[in-house]
């Protein structure tokens, strides 16, 4: 066989197998209900890795949480984060269990074994064709970082921290609901002073 007759066969496969391949999605459809196959959160973990510059991988937290890094790490994570995640990062939300690929549990170890600067990079840049949106152009370095922080902490939250989530998501303590925060910093592009909202 030449390398020409090699080439057509491989072709012909190919277009047969991409021909199936729409032939099932037309008949079953594409459904976000369906829980992601295997080899499709394989790829999604393997493009995510792709996708994260090496140098970012290496960074390391500048940021370490400080009481009052905490309090308005735990303000940013229910202003932004909690509604796809959870108050306690279990993902079990309306939205994160809908979601396709579903929000990851933050408090699982192949969330927690990603570097520091994996997860800055993913906060602040998005991840594509997921529902992760970059949050870069919103809030400050610090305040990703410190979210980081806080991230790290959600395996271990003690009960008492879950409790005041939850009063604060109630606004039971003098504090604003989850959908209406207090007011924490944001980046501003414009180069005016960060304003708050």
């Amino acid at each position: 066989m030449t390398w020409k007759s090699a080439t057509a066969l491989v072709l012909v496969i190919v277009i047969a197998a991409l021909g199936a391949l729409a032939f099932w999605f037309q008949k079953h459809g594409f459904s976000a209900r369906e829980e992601p196959a295997w080899y499709e959160k394989t790829l999604a973990r393997h493009a995510r890795r792709i996708a994260t510059p090496a140098g970012s991988k290496e960074l390391k937290n500048p940021h370490p949480l400080t009481d009052k890094g905490l309090v308005e790490a735990r303000e940013h994570w229910m202003a932004h984060c909690s509604t796809c995640h959870a108050l306690d990062g279990s993902g079990n939300t309306t939205i994160g269990r809908n979601l396709y690929p579903k929000a990851p549990n933050m408090r699982d170890a192949e969330t927690q074994k990603l570097s520091d600067g994996e997860l800055f990079y993913i906060i602040s840049n998005g991840v594509r064709f997921t529902g992760m949106p970059a949050w870069g152009d919103e809030d400050s370095p610090q305040s990703i970082w410190e979210l980081v922080g806080y991230i790290r902490r959600l395996p271990t939250l003690s009960a008492e921290e879950k409790q005041l989530l939850e009063k604060l998501q109630r606004g039971d303590s003098g504090e604003e609901k989850a959908g209406a925060p207090k007011p924490h910093s944001h980046a501003d592009t414009s180069g005016a002073p960060p304003h708050k909202h």
